[in-house]
């Protein structure tokens, strides 16, 4: 049996979760906030590949939750969070979830994912 969960929401669209192998560092503004050997890789059509963490492997104290919500037709509504650094940086919007994701992407259900433009993400 494989973990590998293959969705196909349009023939157009498809999603893949898998897990990733190996470790997931994630680092804003040089402080690691994330780190876990638990992550999901989510492909979603030729979009860029997505680590989702585990929210038990995120450092809680740094996040606020943020106003923001967005909507994917493909995972349902997402909700995010701000980061706060040790050095009194604040990264508005740096992290994403999708609290109650449709049951074709429920893998990621608990899971976080960081924007890549806020945060350095390292897999190795």
């Amino acid at each position: 049996m494989s973990d590998r969960i293959v969705l196909e929401p349009s023939t157009e669209h498809p999603i893949t979760i898998e897990p990733t192998r190996g470790r997931v560092q994630v680092r804003v503004n040089g402080q690691i906030v994330a780190d876990t050997q638990a992550a999901l890789t989510l492909q979603e059509a030729t979009l860029p590949a997505v680590q989702y963490i585990p929210m038990t492997d995120v450092v809680h104290d740094v996040l606020t939750r943020s106003d923001t919500k967005t909507y994917c037709p493909f995972k349902g509504e997402a909700s995010y969070y701000s980061v706060s650094t040790g050095a009194g940086d604040t990264v508005d919007d740096a992290i994403w979830t999708y609290e109650e994701p449709y049951p074709a992407v429920s893998a990621i259900a608990g899971h976080v994912a960081f924007y890549p433009d806020k945060a350095e993400i390292t897999i190795g």
